[in-house]
């Protein structure tokens, strides 16, 4: 039997309110992870209590990408979000334990934050 996993859309104003809420539920944060939709990021926010899913999805304009960190919430988020920085150059405000963009060491910055690279067809030879 597979549970209900809901993905509960949020704004970004209200992130930190909504992660605190969770934590004072009892939920554990399992993991914050960004994909890149071109002119837009992506970002899961996935809770876990008593064997439980619950996610938190929202969406930022990949320009100039701020949040405010929830670190201050669940400690640990300071590993994702120095990740997340590394590698889509997003910036969180509020880091409890701040890297500076040094986590990770890239070969190009913000590898993730470019826009999705499209496949050309092969043309057919004669």
């Amino acid at each position: 039997m597979i549970e209900e996993q809901p993905t509960i859309p949020i704004d970004a104003d209200r992130l930190v309110a909504e992660v605190q809420a969770l934590r004072n539920e009892g939920w554990r944060l399992v993991q914050i992870g960004a994909t890149s939709l071109g002119d837009r990021f992506e970002l899961n926010y996935s809770f876990d209590r008593e064997l439980r899913f619950r996610n938190l999805r929202l969406q930022i304009a990949s320009a100039d990408a701020r949040l405010p960190s929830v670190s201050g919430v669940y400690f640990c988020a300071f590993l994702y979000e120095n990740e997340l920085h590394d590698l889509f150059g997003i910036q969180f405000d509020g880091l409890v334990l701040d890297f500076k963009g040094s986590f990770y060491r890239t070969a190009t910055p913000f590898p993730f934050a470019a826009a999705p690279a499209t496949a050309t067809p092969a043309k057919p030879t004669a």
